[in-house]
Protein backbone atom coordinates (compact mmCIF):
# COMPACT_ATOMS: atom_id res chain seq x y z
CA UNK A 1 0.00 0.00 0.00
CA UNK A 2 1.69 3.28 -1.15
CA UNK A 3 2.25 6.37 1.72
CA UNK A 4 -0.44 8.72 2.46
CA UNK A 5 0.51 12.09 0.71
CA UNK A 6 0.75 14.80 1.99
CA UNK A 7 2.00 18.65 1.37
CA UNK A 8 4.39 20.44 3.93
CA UNK A 9 1.66 23.49 4.26
CA UNK A 10 -0.40 21.05 5.89
CA UNK A 11 2.38 19.62 8.35
CA UNK A 12 3.27 23.07 9.54
CA UNK A 13 -0.55 23.73 10.11
CA UNK A 14 -0.43 20.59 12.08
CA UNK A 15 2.72 20.76 13.77
CA UNK A 16 1.12 24.59 14.74
CA UNK A 17 -1.83 23.43 16.35
CA UNK A 18 -0.23 20.49 18.40
CA UNK A 19 2.69 22.98 19.45
CA UNK A 20 -0.86 25.18 21.06
CA UNK A 21 1.18 28.46 18.39
CA UNK A 22 -2.27 28.93 16.86
CA UNK A 23 -3.99 29.50 19.88
CA UNK A 24 -2.66 30.00 23.16
CA UNK A 25 -3.88 27.60 25.95
CA UNK A 26 -5.38 28.36 29.51
CA UNK A 27 -2.73 28.55 32.16
CA UNK A 28 -4.41 25.87 33.95
CA UNK A 29 -3.08 23.92 31.01
CA UNK A 30 0.64 24.95 31.53
CA UNK A 31 2.02 21.39 32.44
CA UNK A 32 -0.24 19.56 30.28
CA UNK A 33 1.24 21.85 27.33
CA UNK A 34 4.92 21.51 28.22
CA UNK A 35 4.44 18.06 28.52
CA UNK A 36 3.02 17.39 24.74
CA UNK A 37 6.31 19.69 23.23
CA UNK A 38 8.53 17.38 24.89
CA UNK A 39 10.01 19.99 27.89
CA UNK A 40 11.34 23.16 27.47
CA UNK A 41 14.38 23.96 26.83
CA UNK A 42 16.16 25.26 29.67
CA UNK A 43 19.50 26.41 28.55
CA UNK A 44 18.51 29.61 28.92
CA UNK A 45 15.90 30.55 31.29
CA UNK A 46 14.48 33.33 29.60
CA UNK A 47 13.75 31.40 26.80
CA UNK A 48 11.85 28.42 28.50
CA UNK A 49 9.90 30.93 30.07
CA UNK A 50 9.26 32.67 26.52
CA UNK A 51 8.60 29.33 25.34
CA UNK A 52 5.73 28.89 27.64
CA UNK A 53 4.91 32.36 26.80
CA UNK A 54 3.94 31.97 23.28
CA UNK A 55 1.88 28.92 23.91
CA UNK A 56 -0.02 29.79 27.19
CA UNK A 57 -2.07 32.42 27.70
CA UNK A 58 -2.16 34.77 31.06
CA UNK A 59 1.63 33.65 31.53
CA UNK A 60 3.17 36.67 33.64
CA UNK A 61 7.50 37.19 34.52
CA UNK A 62 8.26 34.71 37.39
CA UNK A 63 5.52 32.50 36.77
CA UNK A 64 7.65 29.36 35.30
CA UNK A 65 10.18 30.45 38.22
CA UNK A 66 8.09 29.83 40.66
CA UNK A 67 6.41 26.99 39.47
CA UNK A 68 9.76 25.10 39.56
CA UNK A 69 11.38 26.08 42.28
CA UNK A 70 8.58 26.60 44.86
CA UNK A 71 5.93 24.35 43.74
CA UNK A 72 7.92 21.66 42.45
CA UNK A 73 5.75 21.49 39.04
CA UNK A 74 8.73 20.82 37.18
CA UNK A 75 12.01 19.12 37.24
CA UNK A 76 14.89 20.89 36.18
CA UNK A 77 17.90 18.39 34.84
CA UNK A 78 19.83 17.02 31.93
CA UNK A 79 17.43 15.30 29.57
CA UNK A 80 17.35 15.01 25.77
CA UNK A 81 20.94 15.41 24.19
CA UNK A 82 22.40 16.16 27.24
CA UNK A 83 20.82 19.93 27.17
CA UNK A 84 18.74 21.53 30.31
CA UNK A 85 15.22 20.57 30.10
CA UNK A 86 12.35 21.58 32.30
CA UNK A 87 9.99 18.73 32.54
CA UNK A 88 6.65 18.00 34.03
CA UNK A 89 7.01 16.24 37.71
CA UNK A 90 4.38 14.35 36.56
CA UNK A 91 6.53 13.01 33.57
CA UNK A 92 10.09 13.02 35.39
CA UNK A 93 9.86 8.91 35.80
CA UNK A 94 8.89 8.10 31.79
CA UNK A 95 11.50 10.04 30.42
CA UNK A 96 14.02 9.62 32.95
CA UNK A 97 13.34 5.91 32.45
CA UNK A 98 13.81 6.43 28.57
CA UNK A 99 17.32 8.55 29.11
CA UNK A 100 18.06 5.45 31.11
CA UNK A 101 18.50 3.31 28.01
CA UNK A 102 21.35 6.08 26.90
CA UNK A 103 24.76 3.95 26.08
CA UNK A 104 26.76 6.68 24.08
CA UNK A 105 28.71 7.47 27.39
CA UNK A 106 29.29 4.11 27.84
CA UNK A 107 31.65 3.48 24.25
CA UNK A 108 35.27 3.59 24.57
CA UNK A 109 35.51 6.52 22.62
CA UNK A 110 33.57 8.57 24.75
CA UNK A 111 35.15 7.25 28.11
CA UNK A 112 38.53 8.11 26.41
CA UNK A 113 37.95 11.70 25.47
CA UNK A 114 36.68 12.08 29.08
CA UNK A 115 39.88 10.21 30.78
CA UNK A 116 37.66 7.54 32.82
CA UNK A 117 37.25 4.18 33.16
CA UNK A 118 34.13 2.61 32.96
CA UNK A 119 34.11 1.53 36.45
CA UNK A 120 34.97 5.15 37.82
CA UNK A 121 32.34 6.52 35.66
CA UNK A 122 29.83 4.15 37.34
CA UNK A 123 31.74 4.54 40.67
CA UNK A 124 31.01 8.62 39.98
CA UNK A 125 27.49 8.11 39.43
CA UNK A 126 26.88 6.02 42.22
CA UNK A 127 28.68 8.44 44.70
CA UNK A 128 26.62 10.97 43.30
CA UNK A 129 23.57 9.40 43.98
CA UNK A 130 24.71 8.73 47.86
CA UNK A 131 26.03 12.55 47.75
CA UNK A 132 22.66 14.06 47.52
CA UNK A 133 20.92 12.18 49.89
CA UNK A 134 20.24 15.10 52.06
CA UNK A 135 20.78 18.93 51.62
CA UNK A 136 21.05 20.43 48.05
CA UNK A 137 24.96 20.57 47.38
CA UNK A 138 26.84 23.38 45.18
CA UNK A 139 29.33 21.64 42.83
CA UNK A 140 31.96 22.37 44.71
CA UNK A 141 30.50 20.56 47.62
CA UNK A 142 29.43 17.50 45.28
CA UNK A 143 32.45 17.46 44.30
CA UNK A 144 33.98 17.44 47.41
CA UNK A 145 31.69 14.50 48.48
CA UNK A 146 32.57 12.48 45.74
CA UNK A 147 36.14 12.54 46.44
CA UNK A 148 35.51 12.24 50.17
CA UNK A 149 33.39 9.07 49.39
CA UNK A 150 35.07 7.40 46.48
CA UNK A 151 38.15 7.76 47.87
CA UNK A 152 39.42 9.48 44.50
CA UNK A 153 40.58 13.10 44.38
CA UNK A 154 40.17 12.66 40.45
CA UNK A 155 36.21 11.71 40.92
CA UNK A 156 36.14 14.91 42.79
CA UNK A 157 37.89 16.83 40.36
CA UNK A 158 35.59 15.24 37.12
CA UNK A 159 33.12 16.38 39.18
CA UNK A 160 34.34 20.57 39.09
CA UNK A 161 34.77 20.34 35.32
CA UNK A 162 32.76 22.83 33.46
CA UNK A 163 29.47 21.94 30.80
CA UNK A 164 28.81 18.81 33.35
CA UNK A 165 30.26 16.17 31.40
CA UNK A 166 30.43 14.06 34.45
CA UNK A 167 27.12 14.53 35.84
CA UNK A 168 24.65 13.95 33.01
CA UNK A 169 24.98 10.29 33.21
CA UNK A 170 24.42 10.61 36.74
CA UNK A 171 20.93 12.86 35.42
CA UNK A 172 20.13 10.56 32.46
CA UNK A 173 20.10 7.06 35.77
CA UNK A 174 18.21 9.14 37.74
CA UNK A 175 20.79 10.52 40.43
CA UNK A 176 20.81 14.11 40.31
CA UNK A 177 18.54 17.12 39.03
CA UNK A 178 18.82 21.39 39.92
CA UNK A 179 17.79 22.14 43.06
CA UNK A 180 17.74 26.31 43.69
CA UNK A 181 20.60 28.46 43.16
CA UNK A 182 22.27 29.57 46.32
CA UNK A 183 23.46 33.30 45.11
CA UNK A 184 25.42 32.78 42.32
CA UNK A 185 26.17 29.16 42.88
CA UNK A 186 24.06 26.01 41.06
CA UNK A 187 23.09 23.50 43.77
CA UNK A 188 22.01 19.91 42.93
CA UNK A 189 19.86 17.44 44.49
CA UNK A 190 18.23 14.08 43.68
CA UNK A 191 15.50 14.00 42.04
CA UNK A 192 13.45 11.47 45.16
CA UNK A 193 14.71 13.95 47.34
CA UNK A 194 12.88 16.91 45.14
CA UNK A 195 9.51 15.01 43.92
CA UNK A 196 9.36 12.65 47.03
CA UNK A 197 8.94 8.57 45.86
CA UNK A 198 9.30 8.08 42.59
CA UNK A 199 7.45 4.55 40.60
CA UNK A 200 10.29 3.37 38.07
CA UNK A 201 8.99 2.58 34.61
CA UNK A 202 10.10 -0.29 32.95
CA UNK A 203 12.65 1.70 29.69
CA UNK A 204 11.41 -0.09 26.92
CA UNK A 205 8.04 1.03 27.76
CA UNK A 206 8.92 4.54 27.74
CA UNK A 207 10.91 4.60 24.83
CA UNK A 208 7.76 3.41 23.30
CA UNK A 209 5.91 6.16 24.76
CA UNK A 210 8.54 8.61 23.79
CA UNK A 211 8.02 8.04 20.25
CA UNK A 212 4.45 8.30 20.11
CA UNK A 213 4.71 11.67 22.10
CA UNK A 214 7.35 12.69 19.70
CA UNK A 215 5.63 12.08 16.15
CA UNK A 216 2.26 13.36 18.23
CA UNK A 217 3.90 17.32 17.78
CA UNK A 218 6.69 16.63 15.67
CA UNK A 219 5.93 13.91 12.74
CA UNK A 220 5.91 13.46 10.40
CA UNK A 221 9.86 12.97 10.67
CA UNK A 222 12.33 10.93 9.80
CA UNK A 223 14.65 8.69 11.51
CA UNK A 224 17.53 11.45 11.23
CA UNK A 225 15.05 13.73 12.78
CA UNK A 226 14.07 11.60 15.64
CA UNK A 227 17.64 10.44 16.24
CA UNK A 228 19.01 14.52 16.26
CA UNK A 229 15.86 14.96 18.86
CA UNK A 230 16.61 12.24 20.90
CA UNK A 231 20.33 12.33 20.88
CA UNK A 232 20.96 9.03 19.42
CA UNK A 233 22.17 7.22 15.85
CA UNK A 234 19.94 7.05 12.98
CA UNK A 235 19.49 3.60 13.43
CA UNK A 236 18.90 3.23 17.06
CA UNK A 237 16.30 6.09 15.90
CA UNK A 238 14.08 3.45 13.08
CA UNK A 239 14.69 0.54 15.62
CA UNK A 240 12.46 2.80 18.05
CA UNK A 241 10.36 3.75 15.17
CA UNK A 242 9.57 0.43 14.09
CA UNK A 243 8.89 -0.81 17.56
CA UNK A 244 5.78 0.87 18.03
CA UNK A 245 4.29 -1.37 14.96
CA UNK A 246 1.23 -0.40 13.46
CA UNK A 247 1.33 2.50 15.91
CA UNK A 248 3.32 4.71 13.40
CA UNK A 249 3.34 4.51 9.76
CA UNK A 250 5.26 6.29 6.89
CA UNK A 251 3.51 9.14 4.87
CA UNK A 252 4.60 11.06 1.57
CA UNK A 253 5.67 15.30 2.34
CA UNK A 254 6.19 16.44 -0.91
CA UNK A 255 8.15 13.65 -2.03
CA UNK A 256 9.79 13.14 1.70
CA UNK A 257 9.32 9.69 3.64
CA UNK A 258 8.09 10.39 7.30
CA UNK A 259 6.79 8.41 10.24
CA UNK A 260 3.82 9.58 11.85
CA UNK A 261 1.27 8.10 14.45
CA UNK A 262 -1.40 6.10 12.05
CA UNK A 263 -4.42 7.82 14.45
CA UNK A 264 -3.32 11.11 12.84
CA UNK A 265 -3.04 10.92 9.16
CA UNK A 266 -6.88 12.00 8.94
CA UNK A 267 -6.23 14.85 10.98
CA UNK A 268 -2.80 15.65 9.02
CA UNK A 269 -4.58 15.50 6.01
CA UNK A 270 -7.24 18.59 6.86
CA UNK A 271 -5.07 20.53 8.44
CA UNK A 272 -5.05 23.84 6.33
CA UNK A 273 -2.65 27.16 6.75
CA UNK A 274 -4.61 29.69 9.24
CA UNK A 275 -2.72 33.40 10.00
CA UNK A 276 -0.53 32.29 13.08
CA UNK A 277 2.59 34.61 13.81
CA UNK A 278 4.69 34.19 16.93
CA UNK A 279 8.18 35.47 18.29
CA UNK A 280 9.81 32.49 19.30
CA UNK A 281 12.87 32.39 21.62
CA UNK A 282 16.27 31.07 21.33
CA UNK A 283 15.89 27.41 21.18
CA UNK A 284 12.58 26.99 21.26
CA UNK A 285 11.47 23.38 21.11
CA UNK A 286 9.10 23.95 17.87
CA UNK A 287 12.62 24.89 15.96
CA UNK A 288 14.89 22.67 17.74
CA UNK A 289 12.26 19.75 17.14
CA UNK A 290 11.38 20.79 13.36
CA UNK A 291 13.06 19.08 9.83
CA UNK A 292 16.24 20.87 9.03
CA UNK A 293 16.24 19.48 5.93
CA UNK A 294 13.15 20.65 4.24
CA UNK A 295 13.41 23.93 2.92
CA UNK A 296 9.88 24.44 2.65
CA UNK A 297 10.09 24.98 6.66
CA UNK A 298 12.57 27.98 6.46
CA UNK A 299 12.14 30.97 4.01
CA UNK A 300 15.03 30.86 2.03
CA UNK A 301 18.30 29.33 1.97
CA UNK A 302 19.21 30.78 5.29
CA UNK A 303 19.19 27.78 7.75
CA UNK A 304 22.48 29.19 8.78
CA UNK A 305 20.93 32.40 10.46
CA UNK A 306 18.11 29.96 13.01
CA UNK A 307 21.03 26.99 13.54
CA UNK A 308 23.87 28.15 14.21
CA UNK A 309 27.11 26.81 14.98
CA UNK A 310 28.30 25.52 18.81
CA UNK A 311 24.15 24.46 18.79
CA UNK A 312 23.20 28.03 19.14
CA UNK A 313 19.43 28.14 18.13
CA UNK A 314 18.04 31.98 16.95
CA UNK A 315 14.80 33.75 17.71
CA UNK A 316 12.45 32.62 14.94
CA UNK A 317 10.00 34.80 13.33
CA UNK A 318 6.96 31.77 12.98
CA UNK A 319 4.42 32.76 10.34
CA UNK A 320 1.94 29.96 10.08
CA UNK A 321 4.23 27.41 11.18
CA UNK A 322 7.18 28.43 8.79
CA UNK A 323 9.89 30.40 9.88
CA UNK A 324 10.06 33.40 8.12
CA UNK A 325 12.60 35.53 10.35
CA UNK A 326 14.59 35.97 13.03
CA UNK A 327 14.69 38.51 15.88
CA UNK A 328 16.36 39.98 19.01
CA UNK A 329 15.17 42.60 21.85
CA UNK A 330 17.38 44.56 23.77
CA UNK A 331 16.18 47.10 26.85
CA UNK A 332 17.40 50.91 26.00
CA UNK A 333 16.02 52.61 28.84
CA UNK A 334 12.85 51.96 29.88
CA UNK A 335 11.67 50.16 26.99
CA UNK A 336 12.14 46.89 24.92
CA UNK A 337 13.70 47.58 21.72
CA UNK A 338 12.41 43.96 19.15
CA UNK A 339 14.56 44.09 16.11
CA UNK A 340 12.32 41.82 13.21
CA UNK A 341 13.95 41.05 10.15
CA UNK A 342 12.19 39.08 8.54
CA UNK A 343 13.80 36.09 5.19
CA UNK A 344 10.92 37.47 2.81
CA UNK A 345 8.44 39.84 2.26
CA UNK A 346 5.68 39.54 4.88
CA UNK A 347 1.84 40.36 3.86
CA UNK A 348 0.74 43.24 5.84
CA UNK A 349 -1.87 41.01 8.19
CA UNK A 350 1.36 39.01 9.15
CA UNK A 351 3.31 42.36 10.13
CA UNK A 352 0.67 44.04 12.53
CA UNK A 353 0.45 40.13 13.39
CA UNK A 354 4.25 40.29 14.72
CA UNK A 355 3.60 43.98 16.19
CA UNK A 356 0.74 42.32 18.33
CA UNK A 357 2.85 39.82 19.50
CA UNK A 358 5.87 42.46 20.28
CA UNK A 359 3.36 44.52 22.19
CA UNK A 360 2.43 41.62 24.38
CA UNK A 361 6.41 40.97 24.76
CA UNK A 362 6.47 44.26 26.20
CA UNK A 363 4.28 43.77 28.57
CA UNK A 364 5.57 40.36 29.83
CA UNK A 365 8.90 41.95 30.14
CA UNK A 366 7.35 45.10 31.80
CA UNK A 367 8.33 47.62 29.40
CA UNK A 368 6.77 49.47 26.13
CA UNK A 369 7.78 47.81 23.27
CA UNK A 370 9.27 49.52 20.04
CA UNK A 371 9.43 47.69 16.81
CA UNK A 372 11.80 48.26 14.38
CA UNK A 373 11.29 46.48 11.26
CA UNK A 374 14.96 45.21 9.22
Amino acid sequence: MSAAALSWQQVMAWRTTRHHLDERAPAKRAAEVVTTIGGLHAQVFSSAELSLWNRIDGVAAGDLARALWDERQYVKTWAMRGTLHLLPAAEYALVQAGLSAYEHYLKPVWLRNFGVTRDELELLVATVGEALDGAPLTRTELADEVARRSGSADLGDKVRESWGAMLKPASFRGQLCFAPSSGQQVRFTRPDRWLGAIEPVEPAAALAEVVRRYLAVYGPATREDFARWWGVTPARAKALLTAIGDEATQVDVDGVTGWTLAADVDELAAAAPGRSVRLLPAFDPYVIGASRAVPELVAGDVRDRIYRPQGWISPVLLVNGRMDGVWKQERVGGRVEIRIEPFVPLPAWARRAAEQEAERLGAFLGGPPEVIWE
